[in-house]
């Protein structure tokens, strides 16, 4: 025997007036109609109470459960749910898959208001991010946002509000900039959109309980595909310790740098000293490079990069924060060391896949006191360790590890949460001969 229909109708802010003609049919024919209490009332005025039995929705799992009874003692019931918008874009349509077959199902859906928001505001969405924290929390937002989406909708709720959300995307410090709209009553009489920088919302604003917020990431000054934004300058920060938000970074990973915290840590296992030759290998955006040049200008600094795109980076954030020059190589590791003055300090930040040939090269030909590397995988830890492991590496090097998990605070509406930084393994590496002299 079939199962009888369920037909699932999408209704807009306006109650029976946002209907077509074929959902507003549906409805007027239910023997069993179902829905929130507002949605109820909307059609109140369209369906006969005489003929149509209604159900309020409150706990889905005892409703569902009590219509999968009903339906199987009144077959011949016409039943009709009344869902927001969409019922399957973050709705109630997937909570009803999961309790009934897919083919006992009907719907009908309406405009969304992501739909509504985007079409009022006159953006194509078609590569619109689409997030929900209605109950979810922030994390899949503060991922977008981290990854530098283009744009992003969000599905708000009475925790993360508009407000909720700039307090967020502030906290996160980002080296981008975003656009924020607060999109109210979509498709109703009290329909309202308000646009902010998304770093702040006035504390004295109230939003509808029905919005959605829309995020656009502004246009950048661009050069060779930097990410850039308007920043204080050099006089303006600590000596060291910069905000990860004024360093310019690449335009599709704007969150691409060494952390602040993890960029201290690593200053201090430097430890680097007046006159010294530093190199910085796989300098990446340069952050490194800038802060030792604060906190030692007397330093002869060599920031060592592969892609042109990074040294452009580099050549940027020196300008605008280094204190003593910063000299840039543009080359691959080990082969653009060879023109170098010899180190007295080397940090290893990235290595595209040379780790150990570089770790031979300074061995063999350079004989720094002191190297320091940041390992952020397992297997270049593995294969550091299995280096260091050897008899003639053994005999000239100590070695120390230090794992770092730091967590950073976030806003989430009234509350804070405590937001992991990816895991980092500092080793640093102290020549023996350099060692046994200090110690005389």
């Amino acid at each position: 025997m079939t199962a009888p229909l369920i037909h699932v109708v999408g209704v807009g802010l306006s109650g029976a007036s946002s209907l077509a003609a074929e959902a507003m049919a549906v409805v007027q024919s239910a023997t069993l109609l179902m829905g929130a209490r507002r949605h109820l009332a909307c059609m109140a005025e369209v369906v006969e109470a005489e003929s149509a039995e209604t159900w309020e929705l409150g706990d889905f799992s005892q409703v569902f459960q009590a219509l999968r009874s009903h339906l199987k003692q009144f077959p011949q019931t016409r039943t009709v749910i009344l869902a927001t918008g969409d019922p399957l874009f973050f709705g109630l349509g997937r909570l009803l898959l999961a309790s009934f077959p897919a083919d006992q199902l009907i719907f009908y859906p309406q405009v969304s208001a992501i739909q509504l928001a985007f079409s009022r505001l006159k953006i194509p969405w078609q590569d619109a991010t689409l997030v929900s924290v209605h109950g979810r929390g922030e994390a899949l937002l503060s991922q977008a946002l981290k990854r530098g989406d283009p744009k992003i909708a969000v599905l708000t709720d009475s925790v993360l509000t508009p407000k909720a959300i700039s307090a967020l995307i502030s906290a996160l410090e980002l080296p981008i900039a975003y656009q924020l709209w607060a999109c109210e009553n979509l498709g109703g009489s009290g329909e309202r959109i308000r646009q902010y920088d998304a770093t702040y919302v006035p504390g004295s604003e109230e939003f509808a309980p029905l919005n959605v917020v829309v995020l656009v990431r502004q246009p950048e000054r661009r050069a060779e595909g930097l990410a850039t934004v308007e920043a204080p300058t050099a006089e303006q920060h600590p000596l060291i310790g910069l905000p990860d938000s004024v360093f310019k970074g690449y335009a599709d990973r704007p969150m691409l740098i060494t952390k602040r915290e993890i960029r201290l840590l690593i200053l201090g296992a430097i430890a680097p000293l007046d006159n010294q030759v530093i190199w910085d290998i796989g300098a990446g955006t340069g952050s490194v490079s800038v802060e030792l040049s604060r906190l030692c200008p007397t330093a002869r600094i060599y920031a060592i990069e592969k892609t042109a795109m990074g040294v452009a980076l580099i050549a940027e954030n020196a300008k605008r924060f280094a204190i003593a020059p910063i000299t840039i190589i543009q080359g691959k590791a080990p082969a653009a060391f060879s023109a170098l003055p010899s180190p007295n300090r080397v940090f290893i930040g990235g290595s595209s896949g040379q780790l150990v040939k570089i770790l031979d090269y300074l061995h063999q030909n350079c004989g720094p006191d002191r190297i320091v590397l940041a390992l952020a995988t397992l297997e270049h830890l593995s294969a550091v360790t299995v280096w260091i492991n050897q008899h003639a590496i053994q005999e000239c090097w100590q070695y120390q590890l230090t794992q770092v998990n730091i967590a950073r605070s976030v806003p989430v509406g009234p509350l804070t949460r405590l937001s992991p930084l990816n895991p980092v393994t500092i080793l640093t590496l102290n020549k023996k001969s350099n060692m046994a002299q200090s110690t005389k």
